[in-house]
């Protein structure tokens, strides 16, 4: 597989345990729903039953995330960029190497450690748009894109 391919399969594979761990979380917390409902009356049992409720919302919002970060995953083309910077460019500066796409931590690869990025990050808006050979400031250092794929 190349580069590239092996950091789409690193995406995907974060966004697939992501949605296990999330499926998980919902059983359980149906499960403490379903207990709620079956112990006494009160204001411990509304207490219990509001604070899964709650829970069952922050998990509704991490779902919407995650198939947006599926969307952007679909969007990815693969094909070789030596011009500007998109969506699924490979990025090699005298900084670091950069994968945009979602934010998925990094990935040892045979070219050293490539991070995940989302386009939306704010080194990812920085890249958007430039080509081999230009520079920008990061915090206060100069960084130069040596390669582009």
């Amino acid at each position: 597989m190349s580069l590239k391919e092996n950091l789409m399969k690193h995406c995907w594979d974060f966004v697939t345990k992501k949605e296990q761990d999330l499926i998980q979380i919902s059983q359980a917390l149906q499960e403490s729903l379903n207990a709620e409902t079956k112990s006494s009356a009160g204001d411990k049992h509304e207490t219990g039953r509001a604070m899964v409720q709650l829970e069952q919302e922050k998990l509704g919002k991490q779902l919407f995330e995650l198939n947006q970060m599926k969307q952007i995953l679909q969007k990815v083309g693969l094909a070789e960029t030596k011009d500007k910077i998109r969506l699924g460019s490979w990025v090699k500066t005298n900084y670091n190497q950069f994968f945009i796409a979602i934010s998925a931590g990094f990935l040892n690869s045979s070219e050293g450690k490539v991070f995940c990025i989302s386009a939306a990050s704010p080194i990812g808006q920085l890249l958007l748009g430039k080509q081999k050979g230009e520079t920008f400031n990061l915090n206060g250092k100069q960084i130069k894109i040596l390669e582009v794929n």
